[in-house]
């Protein structure tokens, strides 16, 4: 007996302490890998015509229904989904019940019970609920209906969200869908301004509270231990909200770099005990846009360097999960972002709470894409976005509308609900003390730095199409953003590629020609050249790394380019490497030597040496590499030097029983044997026409050309020297070109060069043919792995690389990286092939190697920004490549490193080895 009212008195206190506690009961299932299946029916479209089941939470699209459209398309279709589910009724007595959806594509009516649960929602991406209680059959089945519009009955929904949007338009209920369970009296929500000095301000928002009850508040740190006392008010049942204040000392302060956070247990209580209790995560921290000076986190100036992130995965569209949540602010974090803008409407709220743990300052945005809310409608959904988000640290603006989409009646909205009274901005436009001007070009840049009164950050900029924008000429305009004395970074366009997995075409990326692949990682977050450009420029240990000279003493000048962190909380890792030759199987480096430098005691904004300490033996090594380390012990960016100069071949690479130079003419070529290779010359044009190997043919051939200058054949000559063989051409027209063949037993060909070219030219440099359809691959000593531009040569590293060959064309196929373009650095390459592979060595400094023209989705063909100049050779060797521009601007508008070369007249030589004996 006694055991038994123990176990009923165990139960009957558990009951209670749940009952204290928000009850959530999904209905769908919580993202778009864990799904619950809802009866369904689409009105047109595929798939339309019948009930079926469907998969919720998802956009209809992706799950066979209905019709794909892009905000662009003139004519979208209008389908409606029909839903149905069935759910038990939770216990009701002593309880309120909400229905709760974090986001449904558009216009959605709630039917529960054949009764209409409140007003039709109009707008995609806010949370709506409903109180259904009296809706609900206590103990029974419930039956839910819902009906969701893919277009708006209100015109400005559609106009702001889906009629001419730049992103895809889709439909359903893609957020999940929940019942809230609370007691009668219950806190609904809560509003919090914890500031840098300690000062904590709690606004609550309790309902049918009685006058015997007390709200109190207890802070704690996230693992439950209390901070300070708690704070306590008594209850007014007449007032919509009460506040809680208290102070604490020196509290932990959350920043993106130090994203400290607290939380807070607040209690409705009587004297029975608790009625009603939640929790809620937050942050000390104080934002300021102090006009015509900056944007100040907890007192000190930062700046903001961010993406423009769209909620979006190419399977499940904008259906996602707190996995690619947390993938992408880890390598928003990796890149070394420390912001992301929310474009064009707020994201999952999963997505807010990663920001906030892991460190990333926010814009959180108001949908409105080059049109606006009515001020009705407006009110509502300001409403709705900052009621949901306004306790998370990381947001530190709002974002009214875009481009235009500014309801001017609704900017004084937010701070009705705000209690950090958080700025707000007009993305595109001189507002409220911020110039946020998109795609800026350089001169503009330059014109703010010098005038400009505002606070400067473009909310978009360096539009990232295909394989240009994002990082190329970035570091031009980042150093003239930071000469910007009100400079708060800015937002590059944009993080992703979106990309969609088309179900009506069997699976086929979709990206609307060149409206969406824009960003710096592809869809499935495949990392394109640009971040690690980006990650380089945006490093806030800054190293501007120019090329090691025998002046070198081992001390690396740096820069402290973050707010608050002291470089004495980071660590620094050097190595020395030897890298195998060209003949190696392996690309691995042998580590020589490596160590780590003395601490450095160097506050934000300072600027001092790094003495490495490195060993007298540095210089008999290949390269150096240097890592720094944040204080979360994860590496910021690797810079790498060459040590070495680039070096001929060693000698004899022959066998040893090589047979003498032998020469072979006839009255249209010349073919030279060497080594048991025979080398064949045109003599009309004095180019190399194929080199054969006894075990076959190597198609090498058209070359050398002097690339983008026409010239014509002037003189053709060979002869017997002492170094063996020699085969010269001379060549005349708009540049003058010598050109020197040397066959020596036991070494590679030497082909030595000179030319003296005038004018601004895209490319400088010598060319040959080799047909694309037989290359397999590529090794290479130099900047790699990915290729580079002339205004964005920085992310890459000094080492051996290879890659298999493949015809990568972003907006369609994501195989990075990718294998066609300019590769800097060069000290040797191993071209593979189907024939035979052939190694091409140069000891020239600073030569680009260029593998054939990349590819272009069709649509980029239109757009000739982002389709730079390219010699007709298809293997170059360059001394000058050209640069890209972005998809609004030519690359002439960029700054200094996106100009054409300058050619001045002055002779230009170069030598390579060509070794076909492999």
């Amino acid at each position: 007996m006694k055991k038994l009212l123990l176990q009923l008195l165990l139960l009957s206190a558990c009951a209670d302490a749940f009952s204290q506690q928000t009850i959530t009961r999904y209905l769908s299932g919580t993202d778009k890998d864990h799904t619950v299946q809802w009866d369904f029916y689409c009105t047109e479209g595929r798939k339309s015509g019948s009930w079926t089941k469907i998969a919720v939470p998802s956009n209809w699209e992706q799950q066979g229904f209905g019709t794909y459209n892009y905000g662009h398309d003139k004519v979208k279709a209008n389908e409606q989904g029909l839903y149905k589910f069935q759910f038990a009724s939770p216990a009701l007595t002593g309880k309120k019940v909400f229905i709760v959806f974090e986001g449904s594509m558009t216009d959605t009516k709630v039917v529960i019970n054949g009764k209409q649960a409140g007003p039709v929602h109009q707008g995609s991406f806010y949370r709506f609920k409903y109180d259904v209680t009296d809706l609900l059959k206590p103990g029974g089945k419930n039956l839910l209906e819902v009906t969701v519009d893919k277009t708006s009955a209100n015109s400005s929904v559609n106009d702001a969200e889906r009629r001419n949007s730049d992103f895809w338009v889709l439909g359903g209920i893609f957020r999940p869908v929940y019942l809230e369970i609370v007691p009668e009296t219950f806190i609904d929500r809560t509003s919090i301004n914890a500031k840098a000095d300690g000062s904590f301000l709690l606004n609550v928002f309790a309902r049918n509270l009685k006058g015997n009850e007390t709200i109190t508040a207890q802070v704690q740190k996230l693992n439950g231990q209390n901070v300070g006392a708690a704070i306590t008010v008594k209850a007014n049942p007449t007032a919509d909200s009460l506040q809680l204040k208290g102070n604490f000392n020196k509290p932990l302060l959350w920043s993106a770099e130090f994203p400290n956070l607290y939380k807070v247990i607040v209690s409705i209580k009587n004297k029975q005990g608790v009625v009603h209790r939640i929790q809620q995560k937050f942050g000390f921290r104080t934002v300021e846009l102090r006009v015509n000076d900056g944007f100040y986190v907890n007192g000190a100036k930062v700046i903001l360097k961010g993406t423009n992130r769209h909620s979006f995965w190419p399977e499940t569209g904008r259906t996602l999960s707190k996995s690619v949540h947390l993938m992408d602010a880890r390598l928003m974090k990796e890149m070394n972002n420390n912001a992301v803008r929310m474009s064009h409407y707020p994201p999952d709220q999963e997505f807010l709470n990663v920001c906030d743990s892991i460190g990333l300052y926010v814009l959180d945005e108001l949908t409105g894409w080059q049109a606006k809310y009515d001020t009705i409608v407006g009110h509502k959904l300001v409403k709705e976005l900052v009621l949901r988000d306004v306790n998370h640290p990381s947001i530190v603006f709002w974002d009214n509308g875009n481009e235009g989409g500014w309801n001017r009646g609704l900017d004084n909205d937010y701070a009705l609900y705000d209690p950090q009274k958080r700025t707000v901005i007009h993305p595109w436009e001189k507002f409220n003390g911020t110039d946020t001007k998109h795609y800026p070009d350089y001169n503009y840049m330059v014109k703010a730095a010098a005038t400009g009164q505002e606070v400067f950050f473009p909310t978009e900029f360096m539009h990232g199409l295909y394989d240009g924008g994002a990082g190329a000429a970035l570091d031009d305009f980042w150093a003239a953003s930071m000469k910007h004395p009100h400079s708060a970074g800015g937002f590059i366009w944009a993080f992703l590629d979106e990309a969609i997995i088309r179900t009506d075409k069997n699976g086929a990326y979709d990206a609307d020609g060149n409206h969406a692949p824009d960003g710096i990682v592809g869809p499935h977050r495949e990392k394109e050249a640009s971040f690690y450009t980006i990650k380089e420029i945006w490093s806030p240990v800054y190293i501007d790394a120019k090329p090691i000279d025998e002046s070198f003493d081992g001390k690396i000048p740096v820069e402290n380019r973050y707010a608050f962190t002291n470089f004495n909380q980071c660590s620094f890792k050097w190595k020395l490497v030897k890298f195998p030759s060209a003949k190696s199987k392996t690309t691995a480096a042998v580590v020589q030597a490596a160590g780590s430098p003395a601490v450095l005691n160097l506050k934000p904004g300072e600027k001092g040496a790094l003495n490495l300490g490195l060993p007298a033996s540095w210089k008999q090594n290949d390269a150096l590499y240097l890592s720094a380390y944040g204080p979360d012990k994860k590496e910021i960016f690797t810079w790498s030097w060459a040590i070495q100069s680039p070096v001929a071949p060693h000698n004899n690479t022959a066998p040893a029983n090589a047979d003498a130079v032998k020469i072979t003419e006839t009255a249209n070529s010349l073919a030279v044997k060497c080594d048991g290779v025979s080398y064949y010359f045109d003599k009309a044009t004095g180019y190399i026409q194929q080199v054969v190997k006894p075990a076959g043919t190597v198609s090498l051939s058209g070359g050398p050309v002097l690339a983008g200058v026409h010239t014509s054949l002037k003189q053709f000559a060979h002869k017997a020297d002492k170094a063996g063989y020699v085969v010269e051409a001379n060549y005349e027209g708009d540049a003058p070109l010598h050109i020197k063949w040397t066959f020596t037993p036991g070494q590679p060909v030497k082909l030595e060069y000179n030319y003296a070219q005038q004018g601004d030219v895209s490319f400088m440099g010598i060319t040959f043919n080799y047909p694309e359809e037989k290359v397999t691959g590529l090794k290479w000593l130099g900047r790699g792995p990915f290729r580079v531009w002339k205004n964005r040569l920085k992310g890459q590293q000094f080492g051996v690389w290879h890659k298999a060959y493949n015809n990568t064309i972003t907006g369609e196929t994501w195989g990075y990286p990718e294998f066609k373009g300019y590769h800097a650095e060069l000290n040797w390459a191993v071209i593979e092939n189907k024939e035979a592979p052939f190694t091409v060595y140069t000891s020239d400094k600073n030569i680009y190697l260029q593998m054939y023209r990349p590819a272009r989705e069709q649509a980029a063909l239109s757009n000739n920004n982002v389709e730079p100049a390219f010699p007709d050779g298809s293997i170059g060797f360059m001394t000058a490549i050209a640069p890209i521009g972005t998809k609004f601007q030519s690359a002439d508008v960029m700054g200094p490193q996106s100009q054409k070369n300058h050619a001045d007249g002055k002779p230009v030589s170069g030598t390579l080895w060509f070794d076909f004996t492999n």
